[in-house]
């Protein structure tokens, strides 16, 4: 399988195994659409190798069915591959909402548990591949602080992979994470006035 060839070799006095097998910090950022479905096509892979995942959605509410969730949700329960846990920490408000709803506070409470119990799970190091989904919101609109996150994913233990999806990706995260994608918009169906629909959004 062809694995591609690094433009340079820092001198970090790391063998070429243990500079593969670095933990990375992902980003998916950016107006466009795939941030999310890009991050739960890297669950798959991280399934078939036999990894526990955990995902975490921070702006998706418990009663929105997603088409990711159940599919992951057999595969975790199938046997095969790595196991997949789901934890939901939004009530259903999204960056197109926020300004609509008035109060957030019960929203913004949420996102910090759902953040504390990933400082736990971390720390524990109960998966090796985790998803925040739209964690970039709650950073963005200061509900979590950035340079704390920063700090934890700086000082997380063992091999754990983190990937974060959402609009406006603090720049502190930008930095510091290993590999960011941006995902720009040349064109939507929204834009000539149609709706998401199922298989596509959810």
């Amino acid at each position: 399988m062809p694995q591609g060839q690094p433009s340079a070799v820092p001198d970090d006095g790391l063998t070429t195994r243990q500079r593969r097998n670095r933990p990375l910090v992902v980003v998916h950022t950016g107006v466009g659409k795939g941030k999310s479905t890009a991050a739960f096509g890297l669950a798959l892979r991280a399934w078939n190798q036999g990894w526990p995942i955990g995902v975490f959605q921070f702006v998706k509410s418990a009663k929105w069915k997603v088409g990711e969730e159940r599919a992951l949700r057999v595969l975790g329960d199938s046997g095969e591959g790595g196991s997949v846990a789901w934890h939901k920490m939004g009530e259903g408000w999204s960056w197109v909402q926020r300004g609509l709803l008035g109060d957030n506070a019960g929203n913004e409470e949420k996102a910090r548990e759902g953040w504390e119990q990933v400082k736990r799970d971390l720390a524990a190091e109960t998966y090796r591949l985790y998803v925040l989904d739209e964690f970039a919101y709650p950073m963005h609109w200061g509900w979590i602080d950035t340079d704390e996150v920063v700090s934890v994913l700086r000082d997380r233990p063992g091999t754990q992979h983190v990937v974060v999806t959402g609009r406006n990706a603090p720049a502190a995260l930008v930095d510091f994470a290993d590999l960011v994608t941006d995902m720009s918009k040349v064109k939507h169906p929204m834009d000539a006035g149609q709706k998401g629909q199922r298989g596509i959004e959810w």
